[in-house]
């Protein structure tokens, strides 16, 4: 829904082109705002990942509560997507997304002021809630003002959904990228990435607040309610395979961006926080061209190529710290990012195509939930398994599970698409 009042559309249709021609530049101007917001604030999200092995050296940290620091930040993501995920639709999109670059700054404060174990446990759960603000607000504003570049005129969506994709696997590779070189080489390791992140937070603030609105603000105002999730009887079996699949997508991401620098410092001798970064970096960054490359793809061919590279990307990931070999794990890195990426959007295809429109949020919701369970239980699961058992056999089990479950949820997934087409 456009923010362009009836005046300004009339001028528009009566023939103002030099008007028209100013509104297309400002939308143009505030998609790659509003990209650039969404890239930065997701890499925000992941900062901490090449900077655990500091905090657990300072502290004392076990590897347990590495993985907790980790996963309570899908706390805050699930609480936010819940109860302000959806509220754009109704306040607007800048009005939701302002806010939640804004909370990310105090979660940068935090890690800033009050280091210690609460303070962190804390700082994450703020994180996660700005994450949860963002993810719908800025993927739905992204379109919308893709679509007023062209002042309402019928244009494909893909170049927004392209965009949005590299912005959100993209950023969460690009924080810690950018935190391991800040950490390797500046001074204050625990302290510089979150002032240069929480800076340029603010100025992106300012800016997105400076784009144009995109969402009108209904009248009357509807109550606050949270988000529902309700899925539909004959959708079920489809969307609890597919919530499955992405599950184990999810926890294979959730490694990276948690246990991934303690494995290198400890199994494979590489203590490098630039290099931890850059193996973040290059897992999320795979997933996102992946997904980019398949944008045109149907469910069915991605579902089929995700696997085909997951599988081996696993294999490589665990010979990796099993040989050790810094070059084969961060070739299965990558490899398992584009793989883990395809059945992630895969399975998110699977599990929103029969649910009708109005029910379509609901259902994604209840996907995501799914989602987010697997991105932090999981990670928990292995800090704790390496209290008992050494990390390469504890990544050897971790590895043959999700490979089980992937193939498994595949399969499925694949058999129940093919029976709901027939039915179709």
């Amino acid at each position: 829904m456009s923010s362009v009042t009836a005046t300004e559309a009339d001028r528009v249709r009566a023939g103002h082109p030099a008007h028209a021609a100013l509104r297309s530049r400002h939308h143009a101007w505030g998609f790659w705002v509003a990209a650039l917001a969404f890239l930065v604030n997701m890499g925000f999200s992941a900062v901490p990942t090449p900077l655990y092995v500091l905090y657990q050296h300072r502290d004392h940290f076990s590897t347990i509560m590495v993985t907790v620091v980790y996963a309570v930040y899908a706390v805050g993501v699930i609480a936010s997507l819940f109860l302000g995920g959806h509220v754009s639709d109704w306040v607007g999109r800048k009005r939701v997304f302002v806010p939640a670059l804004l909370i990310n700054v105090v979660s940068g404060l935090i890690f800033l002021f009050a280091p210690s174990l609460p303070g962190l446990l804390i700082a994450r759960v703020i994180c996660g809630i700005s994450i949860g603000l963002t993810t719908a607000t800025a993927t739905a504003y992204l379109g919308e003002l893709h679509a007023g570049v062209f002042g309402g005129k019928a244009v494909s969506p893909r170049r927004a959904q392209v965009v949005a994709t590299a912005a959100n696997l993209g950023g969460i590779g690009f924080g810690p990228l950018v935190a391991g070189v800040l950490a390797q080489y500046a001074p204050q390791p625990l302290r510089v990435p979150y002032i240069v992140f929480g800076i340029v937070l603010l100025v992106l603030a300012v800016l997105v607040a400076a784009s144009p609105e995109t969402a009108e603000r209904p009248v009357p105002a509807p109550k606050w309610r949270s988000q529902r999730i309700a899925v539909p009887a004959h959708a079920r079996r489809m969307f609890f395979v597919a919530t499955a699949a992405g599950i184990a997508a999810f926890a294979v991401y959730g490694v990276f961006n948690s246990l991934a620098p303690s494995f290198l410092a400890g199994t494979l001798h590489q203590n490098s926080h630039a290099v931890a970064g850059a193996v973040a970096f290059a897992a999320f960054a795979a997933g996102a061209l992946a997904q980019i490359a398949f944008s045109r793809a149907g469910v069915m061919l991605t579902l089929r190529v995700g696997p085909l590279l997951l599988l081996p990307g696993l294999a490589l990931l665990a010979g990796g710290m099993w040989l050790p070999s810094l070059a084969m794990f961060i070739i299965g890195g990558v490899v398992t990012g584009a793989g883990g990426g395809l059945v992630f959007r895969g399975a998110l295809a699977a599990a929103g195509s029969t649910a009708p429109p109005e029910a379509r949020a609901e259902v994604l919701a209840g996907f995501f939930l799914g989602a987010y369970v697997g991105l932090s239980v999981p990670v928990v699961g292995l800090g704790i398994a390496t209290q008992y058992a050494s990390a390469r056999s504890v990544m050897l089990v971790f590895v043959v599970l999700v490979a089980v479950a992937v193939v498994l949820c595949i399969r499925a997934l694949r058999g129940e698409h093919t029976r709901q087409t027939e039915l179709s």
